[in-house]
């Protein structure tokens, strides 16, 4: 994590003779290179100095380091920032000036141990950490692989099988486990921190306490046969997960190279190894991510006024469906107190029910033990009667997309909820403006677009209308966070920001099949490109009924750029309607497996012949790279749109809604990043292309045609960004 202020590390020398040098760079400690330097001048000076006798190293605040400086990524991607020698940090620092010195040291470790902070940590002769520590290697989300020794030290503290899970999943442990699998040796109170971590130096030169160089130790490595055993399984389930990723392959095999060579062969393996990885697409597009996420909260005109979230303390959900009770869920995770309020006692009985389900299923899988279950479901009060409205603070309609029923609800909220109270809605296509024309209260009146099942997607959709008070968008916000979401701030039209960026997705799929391109080929391109599930496949689940309900949303709006496919009528005319009908585009057997349909073609030559065209053997051998692009550039297309119109304040905010309410892989950077890396010209000219061959769908907006005029990166800011192609 990133800092603008310099960093540094202090060193103070007790009267016991045990330096303490403190890693100091708010908020997490990050290691930038101020601090490395800083902490290679403190571990010389404390090897130096006569009246120290042993070392003890801790971050200041209860934080010992989250890790390398990830803002520091992009500079050294560019070459703007010099890298250090190669093995500066992990041989030269970390083995051959701490962990060989004759001096013992101890790392005491509070709050954060991550990356290259717990790789500091493990170079030392001990480790004392506190309980609600946490610890591990999660440099495998960004695209890289620890880089400071890391992945020759684990495998040797806590063995082989332990530490290629805790690498390859990125997951940290609490302290308590940490002891008891052997990556730190006491666990105590944050008060007795700092003192049990001197004596324990101390007792280490006296030889009451072993002197362990983690680098060394062979006791948890498994015979090399074994050993070979275990890494060829790793790969295959790394593979499994991620077959487009080669970076949790490189990791397997730096670790492996230790094991094999040495652990100083490993380590040179691993600096190696890291600097390729830095440099890759794939990092670039992972950290684009981590920072884009985190830009979120930052909406210009609204997050920088100074405006304090007022307390939500409690919140009513009209709709106990699929997403009213995903929803109230969510939000009784958190510990908000909602009310559930149905039309009929069979309605609530059915929502409480989805709710304590959604429950029970977290207790089932050992997420939620049986007390917090209780708690979450004492939150839940169900209601027939806007009677205990008048002291809720927010109150999010989930009801059926119906114009004049969320009329009617909202002017009777408007009556029945106090005056501060936020008005949000869950739709997902009706124009806020309509919803909320009956009432006086435009200005308190805000999407709150949940993505299904809504207590596990990790998006929020906040869309605003151009009445929609700022005080409103901060107070979302901070609910948005509490309920552990990532919010983006979008604009109000047809669609939203996700929806409407994506509907070209299923369109231009059915207007490829139409003209001969085989529907299965189009979904196995897409998912090998990395999405969860190729267009057809995502229509099954969602279901023809809301398929064809939103499209016509589309075809009022964008009637230039809708194309209208006669498949799934046809397909509904005979009851098929999607995996709930276990019949759409594929067939469901017992277990939900989807597999190839052969009926499917009489559905696509009736619909061929209605819409007059006929098969284009162009677009009948069409490659997986043409099949990507021609699904995906209209969606880049629509996206422009967005970002010209304002519906989104920025395009890293795209690529999170893409990410996250999509699933467009991550490690691609988003679907704006993604974009920019095959360049607005590019784009525009494939699009200009098939708009000239096929018609308005693919005709390029004047967004992105301006882009490509001037060569620039479509996420730039206006008059900013020459394109990186």
């Amino acid at each position: 994590m990133g800092s603008t202020n310099k960093g540094k590390s202090t060193l103070e020398v007790g009267a016991d003779g045990v330096a303490i040098i403190t890693i100091i760079n708010p908020p997490v400690n990050s290691l930038s290179f101020d601090v490395l330097y800083s902490l290679k001048d403190s571990f010389d000076e404390a090897l130096r100095r006569q009246d120290v006798k042993a070392i003890v190293i801790t971050g200041a605040k209860g934080k010992f380091s989250g890790g390398f400086d990830i803002s520091s990524f992009g500079g050294l991607q560019n070459g703007k920032v010099k890298m250090p020698e190669p093995g500066w940090v992990a041989v030269e620092l970390l083995t051959d000036t701490l962990e060989a010195a004759k001096k013992p040291s101890v790392a005491a470790i509070d709050g954060l141990a991550l990356g290259g902070g717990l790789e500091v940590a493990m170079a030392c002769h001990a480790r004392i950490s506190t309980s609600t520590a946490q610890l591990g290697l999660p440099e495998l989300q960004l695209g890289i692989i620890p880089g400071f020794g890391g992945t020759q030290r684990l495998p040797r503290l806590v063995g082989l099988s332990k530490s290629l899970e805790m690498m390859l999943t990125s997951k940290a442990v609490k302290g308590d486990e940490a002891e008891s699998i052997g990556l730190v040796d006491a666990v105590v109170g944050p008060n007795e921190l700092l003192s049990t971590a001197r004596r324990w130096a101390l007792d280490i030169l006296e030889r009451r306490k072993p002197w362990v160089a983690s680098l060394h130790k062979t006791d948890k490595i498994e015979p090399l046969g074994e050993a070979r055993e275990i890494l060829k399984f790793a790969r295959a389930q790394a593979f499994k997960q991620a077959p487009n990723l080669k970076h949790p392959q490189i990791c397997i095999d730096v670790i492996e190279e230790g094991i094999v060579s040495g652990p100083r062969a490993g380590l040179w393996k691993e600096a190696e190894a890291f600097n390729q990885v830095l440099n890759s697409d794939t990092c670039k597009g992972l950290v684009n991510i981590f920072f884009a996420q985190r830009a979120t909260t930052k909406v210009p005109g609204v997050t920088d006024r100074g405006l304090v979230p007022r307390r939500v303390k409690k919140v009513a959900i009209l709709g106990g469906g699929l997403m009213g009770s995903g929803i109230a869920t969510a939000l009784i995770l958190s510990g908000y107190p909602v009310i559930l309020k149905e039309v009929n006692e069979k309605f609530l009985e059915a929502g409480i029910g989805r709710v304590k389900a959604n429950l029970q299923s977290r207790v089932k899988k050992g997420k939620m033990p049986q007390d917090k279950y209780e708690k979450a479901t004492s939150l839940l009060t169900g209601a027939l009667t806007y009677d205990g409205f008048k002291n809720v603070d927010m109150v999010i309609e989930a009801v059926i997309e119906n114009v004049a029923l969320k009329q009617q609800i909202f002017a009777d909220l408007e009556k029945y909820c106090p005056p501060h109270c936020i008005l949000a809605s869950n739709t997902s296509t009706i124009d806020l403006n309509l919803i909320g024309e009956k009432t006086r209260s435009q200005d308190r009146i805000i999407g709150a677009h949940f993505f299904s099942p809504a207590h596990i997607m990790p998006l929020l959709e906040i869309v605003r209308t151009n009445q929609t008070s700022a005080q409103i968008i901060v107070d979302l916000l901070n609910v948005g966070k509490k309920i552990k979401k990532t919010p983006v701030v979008v604009g109000n039209c047809t669609g939203f920001a996700v929806n409407r960026m994506f509907f070209p997705y299923t369109q231009t799929g059915m207007f490829l099949v139409e003209r001969g391109t085989d529907l299965y080929s189009i979904d196995r391109a897409i998912t090998k490109f990395g999405m969860p599930m190729g267009p057809f496949r995502l229509a099954d689940l969602v279901g023809f009924g809301v398929a064809v309900a939103t499209g016509m949303q589309y075809l009022e709006s964008f009637p230039d750029r809708t194309y209208k496919s006669a498949i799934v009528p046809l397909m509904q005319e005979d009851k098929r309607q999607g995996e709930a009908t276990r019949k759409g585009f594929y067939l469901y057997g017992d277990r939900r497996k989807a597999s190839p349909d052969p009926e499917l073609k009489k559905y696509i030559e009736k619909a061929r012949n209605m819409s007059g065209v006929s098969i284009d053997p162009k677009l009948a051998k069409l490659s997986e790279k043409d099949i990507v692009e021609m699904i995906f550039l209209p969606v880049v297309n629509e996206a422009c749109r967005v970002l010209a119109e304002g519906i989104a304040v920025k395009a890293s905010d795209l690529d999170i809604a893409s990410v996250m309410g999509m699933g467009f892989p991550p490690y691609r950077g988003g679907l704006m990043f993604w974009a920019d890396s095959l360049g607005s010209k590019y784009i525009y000219s494939r699009l200009e292309e098939w708009s000239k061959m096929y018609g308005g769908i693919f005709k390029p907006c004047a967004y992105l045609a301006e882009r490509a005029a001037q060569g620039a990166t479509l996420s730039a800011p206006a008059g900013q960004g020459k394109s990186r192609m």
